[in-house]
């Protein structure tokens, strides 16, 4: 019998993944959501000339390994130099590429508790070892986080700013001033992912060749491009050129690039989608109030709404609504899982939450 020579770290490693898909659920069910509002996905779409250019490209083709259009657009967006940006497989893909290069067994790595899931992931998977913070008032804390940075020597540090899963956010000086306490030698991973959604000035100020920091960007949130899996980071040249040792250099699929420059062009179809995502997250927050619930106010394509209990209690209620054809999540860790999320939809996928929401909320009381 061929016995698979796992090294003792993947052999160890626990058989998990950080998200179980709609997909697997809709599948072990039977049937299908009624609505899909769980996975902070842009059901608005991408942008129409996003659509068509993916159409058009010539997929018998491999991607352009240099992914050379798509980073020349992003630079002149940004007002950077190409040799600031890489682009890969959605920031999950950066991620795992950022602690392949930089994490090794026993390398020490901060982040809060409850945070990003996928990026805990990958730290494990490389034999890193996490240390974690607490949540301050359903925010993540910078200077708690590069506090114990400096406590443990770490490598990195992971910070979302929109954060998921609450949809709190720092305003951007509040990161900028927190950062004079990163201790040397350490790395912010500052996962951006939700800044399109975001006031104005959420985004600290701090240039693209700062060596303490890179910078995570997505096609998925408020460009609708979550299935192409397109993703950048923004960060000092040295550190974006050492992606090259570890990459899947034709990761990049020519349909996902040509979406994901065409989408950067279309800034009209990106507004009409922030348009909505707010008109949504202020639905949401109705539907709440209307159930005697709290919607915690969010930066985000999604609203975290506060159950007003324990973690059981808001998982009843996520059990009461996933039985009624209504996919959400919630957080993982205490106090934050006293919470469900509610990514935002169209008004049909909100009726539906709506209309759920009452009887869920009368099935968790009983117990």
């Amino acid at each position: 019998m061929t016995q698979y020579r796992l090294t003792p770290l993947a052999d160890a490693l626990p058989s998990t993944v950080p998200f179980v898909g709609p997909e697997t659920q809709e599948r072990a069910m039977g049937r299908a959501f009624d609505a899909r509002l769980g996975a902070n996905e842009n059901v608005f779409g991408p942008s129409p000339r996003a659509i068509e250019a993916m159409a058009q490209a010539q997929q018998w083709m491999y991607g352009d390994p240099e992914s050379h259009d798509l980073r020349a657009a992003l630079a002149a967006h940004h007002g950077i130099s190409p040799a600031n940006i890489i682009v890969g497989e959605g920031i999950d893909g950066l991620l795992g590429y950022l602690v392949r290069l930089m994490v090794t067994e026993g390398d020490a790595v901060v982040t809060s508790d409850g945070a990003y899931p996928t990026f805990n992931y990958h730290v494990a998977g490389f034999g890193g070892v996490l240390h974690k913070v607490p949540y301050a008032g359903d925010h993540e804390d910078p200077a708690a986080l590069f506090a114990k940075a400096a406590k443990v020597d770490a490598k990195l540090v992971y910070l979302a700013n929109p954060d998921n899963p609450m949809g709190s956010w720092h305003e951007g000086p509040v990161i900028s001033s927190a950062l004079e306490a990163l201790p040397k030698g350490c790395l912010l991973v500052l996962d951006e992912a939700y800044i399109d959604c975001a006031p104005e000035g959420t985004a600290p100020d701090l240039v693209a060749d700062d060596p303490r920091l890179i910078r995570m960007r997505t096609f998925s949130k408020a460009h609708g491009l979550a299935g192409a899996r397109v993703g950048y980071a923004i960060g000092a040249p040295d550190l974006i050129t050492a992606f090259g040792k570890v990459r899947n250099h034709f990761g990049m699929n020519r349909a996902a690039q040509a979406g994901a420059l065409a989408a950067l062009q279309d800034s009209d179809w990106l507004a009409h989608v922030q348009a909505r995502i707010a008109e949504a997250r202020d639905r949401i927050a109705q539907i709440a109030e209307d159930n005697g619930l709290v919607a915690l106010p969010s930066a985000a394509n999604f609203v975290a709404i506060d159950c007003g209990a324990d973690g059981s209690f808001a998982k009843a209620v996520l059990d009461g609504l996933v039985a009624r054809g209504v996919f959400v999540r919630m957080p993982f860790a205490a106090p934050q899982n006293r919470c469900i999320r509610v990514s935002c939809g169209t008004p049909e996928n909100l009726d539906a939450f709506a209309a759920a929401l009452p009887g869920a909320l009368e099935d968790a009381k009983k117990g």
